[in-house]
């Protein structure tokens, strides 16, 4: 359950970091949507919400850098 939780965060964060295409988010924008989704991922399947929102921090801040969301 954690990988899978853990990719679930990544797609989700990368997914959700990806609609702020109009608005040029910078690094931080993307690393708190990410937290923000990681967090509800996390909630809504009962797991570690801090962790949730660490993973999807992180995804969100990197996916510019990976060109996944771009």
């Amino acid at each position: 359950m954690p990988k899978f939780f853990a990719v679930a965060a990544l797609v989700g964060a990368t997914a959700v970091a990806g609609c702020t295409q109009g608005i040029n988010p910078t690094d931080t924008d993307r690393a708190l949507i990410g937290a923000g989704v990681g967090a509800t991922a996390a909630s809504v399947s009962g797991g570690n919400v801090v962790r949730g929102a660490a993973i999807g921090g992180a995804a969100g801040a990197l996916c510019n850098d990976f060109r996944l969301c771009q």
